[in-house]
């Protein structure tokens, strides 16, 4: 019987992606399978899986550029992402979270991590039924709609994956306090994190840039962590 919850497994290998699917399929998971880019951005778009594992090196289209384009594209962005990365590739680890990736496996990996990883980020990236998660949050020129996931900064939609948008409520909903790397680790990604506190840092500079005139609101503690401002009332 499956939880309802379908995950696009994306490589190349026929070895690997058998494991993949085997794996998830035993967890409770319908899989859905695509060995390069083209068509994992094509079965993204069209059956909109709840998660997407992604192996970095694929034909045809490599998996970072398969991962930029799914995350401008306002249908898939909010799809969270978990790469497959070559064990040492520190590189290709740190584009994908430039990207928008929100975790990675390093191969070769154990059936028991994978599990471990698409349960904790399904969890953190699921609905909430907290009441006050609901409740349209304004301030300034920034809007954010929980219920639909959607921000708008003056007007002008900014599209952000489930990672990003949640680090930016966690910060507007504590405006004015100070947040350390882990706390915000343990609010946006949950403690069943298995990133380091400096992707907090990627994360960060990525929303900012999307934020556009807004991402001033995201103040740097130098040597603490991240505040979102009270203090910018001009402009």
């Amino acid at each position: 019987m499956t939880s309802g919850v379908n995950i696009l497994a994306v490589d190349d290998e026929a070895d690997i992606l058998q494991l993949l699917c085997y794996n998830l399929k035993s967890a409770g998971y319908g899989v859905i399978e695509a060995k390069d880019g083209p068509e994992a951005i094509e079965l993204a778009r069209e059956r909109r899986p709840d998660l997407i594992v992604l192996d970095i090196m694929l034909p045809n289209m490599e998996g970072t550029e398969v991962l930029r384009r799914l995350k401008r594209d306002a249908s898939t962005a909010h799809i969270p992402v978990i790469m497959l990365t070559a064990k040492g590739e520190e590189v290709d680890k740190i584009v994908g979270f430039e990207l928008g990736a929100d975790d990675y496996i390093t191969k070769p990996f154990s059936p028991r991590e994978l599990v471990l990883r698409v349960k904790a980020l399904l969890k953190r990236k699921g609905p909430q039924s907290d009441p006050e998660v609901a409740e349209i949050l304004r301030y300034e020129k920034l809007t954010i709609d929980p219920a639909r996931h959607r921000v708008e900064v003056s007007g002008r939609e900014v599209v952000l994956t489930g990672t990003e948008f949640k680090l930016l409520t966690t910060l507007l909903k504590g405006r004015g306090r100070v947040f350390t790397r882990d706390q915000l680790l343990d609010k946006a990604w949950g403690d069943e994190c298995f990133v380091t506190p400096r992707t907090v840092d990627t994360h960060t500079r990525r929303l900012r840039s999307k934020l556009g005139e807004a991402g001033a609101y995201i103040e740097t503690v130098r040597g603490v962590g991240y505040r979102f401002t009270d203090s910018l009332r001009e402009g």
